[in-house]
């Protein structure tokens, strides 16, 4: 091919081009055009849609929920640590159950919840300040509250487990130690008839 068919194929190719320039434009912006018509056709329908329904939740946690509105100080949200609610605070509470919107008994079961728990028994240690609802000190932890709070923080299900492990690791280490004296038959029996026992009514 020389240079003169080489202008001559270029030139007709940009004929070409610009005839279909025009073209191209018109359907872009049709296409475009579609896309908002579409959208719009979408967005009315969405807003038909009826809302999503929040899974139903438990009355007890909606409670909670109330008395940390009302009540920030007594009842704070996590992970703020929780405080020692004074003696007597149901009482209190109960004044305020219009502004609540809660029964009595939920606002028991509430509290109680709210006094369970291991995040809850980690503030009761002694001499520490009891708050009323508006979070003035009002008491302190005595003692043997202060006991009783550490003995059901241990009897939780994960806290058994690691004074078990520890417990028997000096046991198991023992035998170990003198393998070549034998374990006396009359002593392991009396301990081993002793479980059986207690189990029995």
């Amino acid at each position: 091919m020389g240079f003169e068919k080489l202008a001559d194929l270029r030139e007709q190719l940009r004929a070409q081009a610009q005839q279909a320039a025009p073209a191209q434009a018109k359907a872009k912006a049709a296409g475009q055009a579609k896309k908002r018509d579409s959208a719009k056709q979408r967005d009315p329908a969405r807003k038909q849609e009826p809302a999503r329904k929040r899974e139903p939740v438990d009355p007890t946690v909606e409670a909670i929920w109330r008395l940390q509105k009302q009540f920030p100080q007594a009842f704070p949200k996590n992970p703020a640590p929780k405080v020692p609610l004074k003696e007597g605070i149901l009482a209190d509470a109960a004044q305020h159950l219009e502004a609540l919107a809660m029964t009595e008994d939920q606002l028991k079961q509430a509290i109680a919840e709210w006094c369970k728990g291991s995040r809850y028994w980690a503030c009761l240690t002694e001499d520490a300040p009891r708050v009323d609802l508006q979070g003035q000190p009002v008491g302190k932890v005595t003692a043997q509250q202060a006991a009783y709070a550490r003995r059901q923080a241990s009897r939780r299900p994960g806290a058994k487990a690691r004074p078990a492990k520890k417990a028997a690791a000096p046991q198991a280490a023992a035998p170990q130690a003198t393998p070549a004296q034998p374990a006396a038959p009359e002593a392991a029996a009396p301990q081993a008839a002793a479980p059986q026992e207690a189990e029995t009514p």
